[in-house]
Formats: structure tokens, sequence, C-alpha cells
């Protein structure tokens, strides 16, 4: 049995306007690596965080360290694991930085524990890893970087995971501007109880979307990308979000959203050409109204969490 294990794990599109904690996607970049060796010790030791110094080392205060816990807890292990992390994904982006740890961390540890647990049990895993860093253990972001491509929660109770069909031509533009929004605070704006008209349309885009998926219909794929949910209560905490969805969608855009809980807002592109006129517009209007960003261009990446070669330094 293996001893140690690099492992890399994307970021992801969660929601996708329709699909409130049920759906999400992967992305080529940006992404975390976790360096993990299994001990004979016990206990979770987390030696080192790179690219985030405001990250917690305590185990009980780090998603990693939750999930890893849960890993031992579940195979009724009695070793440890000792820890480095790198972050390329930067906390509060709304682009699965949380969930990108938790994937590699499930995956990981699932390897170094002889393969010990399912693909959706590792999926379990990372729930943990989400309920410790916003007080709820939705799958929405660690489903696809754990399986990569376009992911749908069918289910909590059981849990049930079906990967849905990735066209070919679908394109991702991701602009993060240069501040973070709490996942639980987004949460808290959000209604606990939504009007039975405004559940029957978000439904119907959340259908359509999944069909648009199958069928490879850009257009109904558009017509899908709408959100009664979350974006009316969550645009007002991203400036320049009007703007940014107006500009992209004259760019051609299939649709715009809020990725996550925000501030990256997101769209959906028919081709590569088209990403790249939408990113050069987004990415104008940020510098119209003076804000700082990064910006992301990529296909649906095909894989999520995975063993990788790179050594990470000291």
């Amino acid at each position: 049995m293996e001893k140690s294990i690099m492992v890399k794990a994307p970021a992801t599109i969660s929601n996708l306007n329709c699909g409130f904690d049920v759906i999400g996607l992967a992305l080529n970049e940006p992404f975390d690596i976790l360096e993990l060796e299994l001990t004979e010790k016990s206990g979770i030791e987390i030696t080192g965080i790179k690219g985030c110094a405001g990250l917690s080392q305590d185990p009980d205060k780090n998603v990693v360290g939750a999930v890893l816990r849960a890993a031992l807890d579940r195979a009724g292990s009695r070793n440890g694991f000792r820890v480095k992390i790198e972050k390329g994904i930067r906390p509060g982006s709304g682009i699965g930085s949380s969930g990108a740890s938790a994937a590699a961390a499930a995956f990981a540890a699932s390897h170094l524990l002889g393969d010990f647990f399912s693909p959706v049990e590792q999926v379990m895993l990372a729930m943990e890893g989400e309920r410790l860093a916003s007080g709820s253990a939705h799958a929405d972001n660690v489903a696809p970087a754990l399986f990569g491509g376009i992911t749908l929660v069918r289910s909590y109770e059981p849990l049930d995971i079906v990967e849905l069909h990735v066209p070919q031509e679908l394109f991702c533009v991701v602009i993060h501007p240069e501040c973070e929004i709490k996942t639980s605070v987004a949460r808290g704006l959000l209604d606990r109880e939504i009007p039975l008209a405004t559940a029957v349309r978000q439904w119907g885009n959340l259908a359509g979307l999944v069909a648009g998926l199958y069928r490879e219909d850009y257009e109904l794929i558009g017509r899908s990308l709408v959100d009664f949910v979350a974006e009316p209560k969550r645009s007002v905490l991203i400036k320049g979000f009007d703007q940014l969805k107006k500009s992209a969608l004259k760019c051609g855009a299939l649709g715009v959203g809020i990725s996550g809980s925000g501030p990256s807002v997101f769209a959906l592109c028919k081709g590569g050409d088209c990403a790249e006129t939408v990113l050069e517009g987004m990415s104008e209007t940020m510098r119209s109204i003076g804000i700082v960003f990064d910006a992301y261009l990529s296909p649906v990446s095909g894989q999520g969490a995975h063993i990788c070669q790179k050594i990470m330094p000291e």
C-alpha cells in the first residue's frame, strides 16, 4: 500500500443559475494540490499551506482536516495523515475553493487507505469539508471536483450523483473580482421558502438545461440559464454584476450568472472563439469600472481529482 500521494482537484462552477445546490461543472484551472502521507501515528497534521496565508493549519478548522478525520473514522483506521496544501483557488472566490480542497482530500485519503471508498462515498467525505466551510454539506462543487464534467445531485438522501452529457463546444468564462464573499453569508441572504410559482419556473429551467446538454441544443441551454432563486438576492453583493451580464450577453454568451455564492461571475459560450470574445468584453467592463480581477477561460474539464506528479516546493 502506498504511503504518500499528490493529488490535484479543479475549480468548479456550481448552481449554473437554475440548479441551486444540485448542479456543477469542472474547469481546467485554477486548481488545488494536496500532498498527503499516511502515518503510523494517529491524528492529522497540516504541515504547511501555500498560496493562502489566512487558512488555519488547525485540522479542526480546515476543510482538509475535516475530510481526513471523517475518512479515518469511517474506515475504522488507527493511522493518521500528514498533509501539505497548495491553494491555487482563493477562498471565497465562488469557484469551489473549499470544494477542491475537500475533493482532493477525499480522493487522496481513499487511495492511501486502499481505495476504501467508492466515488459516491468520496463525495460524502468531501461534503464534510463543505459542512465546516459553509454550515451546509452541499455536493454541487465537490461532485464535479471529483468526477469532472457536469454533475447533477439527483438526491441528497440517499446521495445520488448523475454524470451529465457535456456538449463538445461548451466553454466557460469566469471573472473573479478581487474580493471575497463567504458562502455562509451568501446563504444567509436566501429565503428559506419560495412561492410555488417561482419553484415551477426554476424546475422548468433546470429540466431545460439538462435536456439542452444532452441534445447539444445551445439555444435551449441559453434559455434555461435563468435564476429566480439566488441571483435576485445575491447579485447586490457583486459590484458591476449587471454591467458584466449585459456585456457578456452582448458579446454572444449563452447565459451569465453568479458562480456559486460569488463574487465570481461565469458565462457559458458556444465555441472557443465566442468565449474569447466574451472574455475580452467582460474584462473591458471590469477595467472600465475600476475593479481588479482574475479571468479564466476553459472548456468543461473531463478530469476531476487525480494523481499528479508535481513536486511541491518546501
